[in-house]
């Protein structure tokens, strides 16, 4: 696949944060010759349909599901049989050129290391698109994403389904209320990874399996022979094709402080962690950012722990109560109160719960405008409705950004000073070699 020229439409080629922004599309929408009114279906084409892809095609089973596209034939059977009208293709760059009048929208449920190609490949040819987070690999890949979703004007959509419940709502309307304070700490944890890191590369060579074409796989990432050590699950802790645990569950977690805070760009960042190599993420590390003032918001520090590592105990929290385990949670620090969170910001609660049983007493008002769920969300986006509020140019974008450059920190070992306009670390200048990545011969953006 690396000698495979790419066909005529691939790969053509700052945003901050609006949290409470939505954009209204016009109710009929023109895609490739097709008009198409809210009530009806959109023909769909899925890039990537085993693992989480499974979710996300039958998310949308409500519109038409034209193409399915995955390059392990294994891994998409069940989808393949579920939607037996749909056409395959391993390679979906092929698809969408065969397929361009025929598609209105796709969903990308890939490795992290071909989001930003499928996706962008997807929005130049005017399709809407849904796509797993992280949004991109890299932080360049994030802004260059989002600047072509709003040249194109389509609808899109990040897989952050925390986004869409009522958990951030609240915490944006909690702040809005003054129920904090100032807020000038926030913390998040997780235990992952839960797959291997802190490793090298294997140098045993196994036969490729039979139905996955291992070079479609590799995509833009450097050559390299098949292992079982990469797919299909454990390809997220080595940097050529996944993010870590910042990857895997830091878009979910700082999803409801980014939003709430509008924190936009740190100003630095830095990390500790056992010694990286260049194959894979640490099996733990701990990543601080430093936000400046934002309005009358007052400077923010921000902490992720991964590995299972946990802050200290909040002041304020019962001692009889501990901090949520599993895949992890948060806290938001404020001069009056402390929220208290599970990873997607599920059931918030101010603590002690005395403290949150008074407050309620005076309960604020529902400000944000309530999502009717991740999919539905989106399919709404897609026939003119108001944009998603995880769209890739207003939010989902500027939060990948973020996420991804904890990952600088980790791999450098150094403190950074982050110019976050111009995409660039300002005393390390060898940092800057993570911030966009060299494509394979073939592929490109």
């Amino acid at each position: 696949m690396s000698n495979r020229q790419i066909t005529r439409r691939s790969f053509l080629g700052g945003t901050a944060a609006s949290a409470f922004a939505f954009t209204v599309l016009p109710g009929c929408i023109v895609r490739k010759g097709r008009r198409l009114a809210p009530s009806d279906r959109l023909n769909i084409a899925s890039i990537g349909v085993g693992g989480k892809g499974t979710s996300d095609v039958r998310g949308v089973a409500s519109e038409n599901i034209v193409a399915l596209c995955d390059v392990d034939w294994s891994r998409g059977a069940g989808n393949f049989k579920k939607f037996p009208k749909a056409r395959k293709f391993k390679d979906f760059r092929v698809m969408l050129d065969a397929m361009d009048k025929e598609i209105d929208a796709v969903t990308v449920s890939t490795p992290d290391h071909v989001h930003a190609p499928a996706s962008m490949m997807a929005i130049k040819m005017g399709k809407h698109v849904f796509c797993q987070k992280p949004m991109t690999h890299s932080i360049y890949e994030a802004r260059m994403v989002a600047k072509a979703a709003r040249k194109h004007k389509v609808a899109t959509m990040v897989g952050i389904q925390g986004h869409c419940n009522e958990g951030p709502r609240l915490v944006c309307e909690w702040l809005k209320a003054g129920w904090l304070g100032q807020v000038r700490e926030v913390h998040y944890w997780t235990n992952r990874p839960i797959w291997p890191q802190g490793i090298g590369r294997p140098t045993d060579t196994p036969p490729v399996p039979k139905t996955l074409d291992w070079d479609l796989w590799l995509g833009p990432a450097p050559k390299r022979p098949y292992h079982p050590a990469y797919a299909p699950f454990k390809w997220r802790g080595w940097w050529d094709f996944g993010c870590g645990a910042l990857g895997d569950i830091g878009c979910h977690a700082m999803d409801a402080a980014f939003w709430a805070l509008k924190l936009g760009h740190p100003t630095s960042v830095e990390a500790v962690s056992p010694p990286v190599n260049d194959e894979t993420a640490p099996k733990w590390s701990i990543v601080t950012y430093q936000f400046p003032a934002r309005g009358n918001m007052a400077p923010v520090k921000v902490v992720w722990h991964d590995g299972d590592k946990k802050p200290p105990r909040p002041k304020d929290l019962e001692k009889d109560r501990n901090l949520p385990g599993g895949i992890g949670g948060q806290l938001l620090i404020g001069d009056k109160a402390t929220i208290l969170a599970g990873t997607y910001c599920r059931s918030p609660r101010v603590v002690p719960e005395t403290k949150m049983r008074d407050l309620l007493k005076t309960k604020p008002p529902k400000s944000i405008p309530r999502s009717p769920g991740i999919y539905a969300e989106w399919l709404r986006a897609c026939k003119g409705g108001p944009a998603c509020g995880a769209n890739f140019v207003d939010f989902a974008g500027p939060l990948t950004e973020m996420v991804l450059l904890g990952n600088l920190a980790v791999r450098t070992a150094k403190k950074l000073e982050w110019d976050g306009e111009h995409m660039r670390v300002t005393n390390v200048p060898e940092a800057n070699q993570f911030v966009r990545r060299e494509y394979r011969k073939g592929w490109t953006l």
